[in-house]
């Protein structure tokens, strides 16, 4: 059963920063993408940052200078580097990957994260 487990959320102040982890467990074949979303209160799920298939990285216009995504194939880890946090960045963050167990394509999302940023 493949699994993806976030870690690193918590409580910081406006302008301080968090690092969150995604870990993929389980036997997988290959990960063709993966990727960061956000949901704040009573608002909908957001993309916020995401690895292409080709290795490119795409990030939100709210995150664009501010957050840095990264991951360790080796050890099939994916990173969300947040530095300058403000308050809108309070949200459940979510890790998501595209990914193919044996000859079977799958979507899976992590259980999140809270970050929390207070003014």
């Amino acid at each position: 059963q493949v699994q993806l487990v976030e870690s690193g959320g918590g409580l910081v102040q406006a302008g301080g920063s968090l690092r969150l982890s995604c870990a993929v467990s389980g036997i997988i074949r290959m990960i063709n993408s993966m990727g960061w979303y956000r949901q704040a209160p009573g608002q909908q799920r957001e993309f916020v940052a995401t690895f292409t298939s080709a290795g490119s990285t795409n990030y939100a216009d709210s995150v664009k200078g501010r957050f840095t995504i990264s991951r360790d194939n080796a050890k099939n880890t994916m990173y969300l580097q947040m530095n300058s946090l403000k308050s809108e960045d309070t949200a459940v963050y979510y890790c998501e990957a595209d990914l193919m167990v044996a000859a079977t394509g799958f979507r899976v999302w992590g259980p999140g994260t809270l970050v929390t940023v207070s003014s």
